[in-house]
């Protein structure tokens, strides 16, 4: 493509927007991104081959700036995680982001909301076509594409879809898992929207995108039984177990945190099926060894998470901080009242081995000790509404700047010097926890250990008293058994 088709992606460090780069580029395609974090944008394999623009869609002047030059912008932004009133959120974002549009001549946007064919119609997918309304209020042209539930390693469907089923031999639940859903794989997805983008002409009207099949919430978890070589799931129906109870459940079983979760189960109340009379045959042919079933779709989601290729996740949007914390930042600077944790060790391990160890914290391996102080710490971060520890990490090895790590956000990484994370568990406060490493003169190793936090109020500053006998237990270990890992590190390298 050249440059007079030159593309915006938005939402670009989420689930999808992070592969649509990808794909877009293998088709020669100009792509600028628009993120808020250009740390986060730099940090993924694309960052290099874009242009980065930085911003939010709320901010008419920033997004003008993003669209200018532009001749089609995909819309990849929800706000599903902003509190009750996400709906408005939303439906503000895409009117400003439509207006900034059509002042910078934008010739095409591309939207993908959510299939909206049911007479009964949850909050969430309601906003999403309030969204298509919005963006369509302007004389650009707007191609909104509708998915049902989106299947691919890393989507929040599909590890809702996992860790129920692996979870929970015998369910009680819902009578929505007998609605009829039409869900997609995250490959035909990207098949239509970087498809949609070399139409010849601008192309206005919604249309619906799905599978080959259509089948109900409880037949996509015995598939997945059946693929992942479990036993039938027994699921007990009942009609007492309001959307509400259901998220609640599903944040306290899976990764998925209630705040999510409500929205998507919410939209388990419709049959989300698409419509024939809204196909895009016409204008996008299927793919050419056709649509992925959902055996297959799961199956190449289950490889890409035993071969640890998730490129992106569900959690990789940043989850917005509680009421009682601003946004983030480094609290230095700002005058904040800050405790501090600090632990400095000198060791021979080489910097190199130290830098494996402290990147490879989380996740299934644990936080180097008192592991079950930090699953109890998790535990009631969900009970009270919080994402806990089960988010895990994308890769069990690497770190990139945004990547979600149980209850933290990588914030900074400079690979073998520093490596910054901010608590997204709930808090009276803000926290960090970070690790330094500097090579001294006499050839050993410094390793410094801070935990960092801004108490918000008297209960924020309770809140560091309380817990503070626990660091003296958690903090030295933790340090202690990095060190260890190095030096076993070291050793099987010198012995290799």
């Amino acid at each position: 493509m050249s440059d007079a088709r030159k593309i915006l992606v938005t939402g670009a460090s989420g689930y999808v927007g992070g592969r649509l780069v990808t794909s877009l580029l293998a088709d020669n395609a100009k792509v600028r991104v628009f993120v808020r974090d250009s740390n986060k944008a730099q940090s993924h394999t694309w960052a290099k081959d874009v242009e980065v623009a930085v911003g939010n869609a709320s901010d008419y002047k920033s997004t003008l700036e993003a669209l200018t030059g532009i001749h089609t912008a995909f819309y990849l932004l929800h706000s599903i995680n902003l509190g009750p009133n996400f709906d408005e959120i939303e439906s503000a974002m895409a009117r400003n982001f439509a207006k900034a549009a059509e002042v910078a001549g934008v010739s095409q946007i591309i939207y993908l909301g959510g299939i909206n064919n049911d007479a009964k119609t949850s909050k969430h997918l309601q906003s999403r076509a309030n969204t298509g309304k919005e963006l369509a209020t302007t004389s650009v042209a707007v191609m909104e594409l509708r998915a049902g539930i989106i299947i691919g390693s890393g989507s929040a469907s599909f590890e809702m879809l996992r860790h129920l089923t692996h979870r929970l031999p015998v369910m009680t639940t819902p009578k929505w898992v007998s609605n009829k859903t039409h869900p997609i794989a995250i490959r035909d997805v990207l098949w239509y929207l970087r498809n949609a983008a070399k139409l010849e002409k601008p192309v206005a009207g919604i249309f619906d995108i799905g599978g080959p099949e259509i089948l109900s919430y409880a037949d996509m978890m015995q598939k997945f039984a059946k693929l992942s070589g479990l036993r039938k799931r027994w699921i007990i129906k009942v009609p007492v177990l309001s959307p509400k109870l259901s998220s609640l459940w599903i944040g306290f079983v899976t990764p998925v945190p209630t705040s999510l979760a409500r929205p998507l189960v919410g939209s388990l109340i419709s049959e989300v099926v698409a419509d024939p009379a809204k196909s895009i045959s016409h204008l996008i042919p299927t793919p050419p060894e056709g649509l992925i079933d959902v055996a297959g779709a799961i199956n190449l989601a289950l490889t890409n998470v035993s071969s640890n290729t998730v490129s992106t996740r569900w959690s990789d949007a940043t989850l917005p901080t509680a009421p009682w914390q601003k946004a983030q930042s480094d609290p230095e600077w700002a005058g904040e009242t800050l405790y501090k944790d600090t632990r400095v060790r000198v060791t021979d391990a080489s910097v190199g081995s130290l830098w494996q160890a402290i990147e490879e914290i989380g996740g299934d391996h644990g936080w180097y000790g008192s592991d079950f102080l930090w699953y109890l710490r998790g535990l009631l971060d969900r009970m009270i509404g919080g994402v806990g520890l089960r988010r895990g990490r994308r890769d069990p090895l690497y770190l990139r700047v945004g990547d979600s790590l149980d209850f933290w956000r990588v914030e900074v990484l400079e690979s073998e010097k520093i490596l910054k994370l901010y608590a997204e568990m709930i808090l009276p406060g803000k926290a960090w926890l970070e690790f330094r490493i500097k090579k001294l003169p006499n050839g050993q190793s410094e390793v410094t250990q801070e935990a960092l936090y801004s108490p918000r109020g008297l209960g924020g500053q309770l809140y560091w008293f309380v817990i503070l006998p626990l660091h003296s237990f958690v903090f030295p270990t933790m340090i202690r058994n990095i060190i260890r890992s190095a030096n076993r590190k070291d050793y099987a390298a010198s012995n290799a």
